[in-house]
């Protein structure tokens, strides 16, 4: 006699209700910090957005998105914030691999003088930058006694000034996500790759940028994130020569008094940082879905 497959009763597994672990308590006074030093003028900021004195209103979107003049302070952003980013991976990977490589003594001193620099005011070191690049800074003492250039000419308050700037405040914030990432690098696969005829050119691409991409994203999600929204150093070595979305919304609070402008611009700043981050976490994602 054969049984029906739903004559077969099948033991239904029990369902595992989640239990309250006490050692959860420890992150409430962190979150409760949190929710009030972030979350809550976050969402002031956003509400204050989409009101003006008479009530409900959208005029502050209307005035940013519908201006060209503040549509191209928002490119000028997102321009400055990819280069940042480009040139911080192009000179931080190459710099985080030999950290993650050598050791003894060599490794103290690289630590040192990629790390340091973090201990240092942003304004401190962007004054200093302007001092260097003046016409008789170093710089321009060098350029014109090794024979490169006739006379001294202008740095300060340049596009130049301001992407060499951004780089030596942001480059730290590219190169740790990446020496985290790159120590914990099997140094046997890149020697498996290289017994089975695979040259070098071939191991980076297959091999090592593969395994590096979660370092890749993650820095340069932090240095796309921070830099969009630069105030300090543009102020300092470009003025309102180039104009960022963290100046107009400066100018807006404590200049003109337009305190639904500039929180307009400060939530279209976060939907940027938001979609950044949401991608980001999209990338590092395997196709099976899973995180790396």
């Amino acid at each position: 006699m054969t049984l029906a497959r739903d004559d077969i009763a099948v033991p239904s597994a029990p369902i595992s209700r989640p239990q309250f672990d006490a050692k959860a308590l420890i992150a409430v006074p962190g979150l409760v910090f949190m929710a009030l030093a972030f979350a809550v003028p976050v969402l002031m900021l956003v509400g204050e957005s989409f009101v003006d004195r008479n009530g409900f209103s959208l005029a502050g979107y209307r005035k940013v998105l519908g201006d060209p003049y503040y549509i191209g302070i928002i490119g000028n952003s997102l321009q400055l914030a990819c280069i940042t980013t480009a040139a911080c991976l192009a000179i931080g990977y190459p710099a985080a691999w030999a950290l993650a490589r050598i050791r003894g003594a060599w490794q103290v001193i690289l630590f040192a003088l990629i790390f340091l620099p973090l201990t240092v005011s942003i304004v401190v070191k962007t004054f200093g930058l302007t001092i260097m690049m003046r016409r008789d800074g170093i710089i321009n003492f060098l350029l014109v006694n090794l024979g490169f250039i006739e006379r001294p000419m202008r740095l300060v308050f340049t596009e130049f000034s301001l992407y060499f700037g951004m780089v030596n405040v942001f480059l730290p914030f590219m190169i740790l996500p990446l020496y985290s990432v790159m120590r914990m690098l099997d140094p046997r696969l890149l020697d498996a790759s290289a017994s089975l005829g695979a040259g070098p050119v071939h191991t980076f691409l297959r091999v090592t940028l593969p395994l590096t991409m979660p370092g890749i994203i993650a820095g340069g999600t932090l240095v796309f994130s921070i830099s969009v929204a630069a105030y300090v150093t543009p102020g300092l070595l470009v003025g309102d020569r180039f104009m960022t979305m963290s100046q107009v919304m400066a100018k807006a609070y404590l200049n003109i008094r337009d305190f639904q402008l500039g929180a307009s611009m400060a939530v279209i700043m976060l939907v940027i940082s938001a979609a950044l981050i949401l991608a980001s976490s999209y990338l590092v994602r395997t196709p099976g879905g899973e995180r790396r």
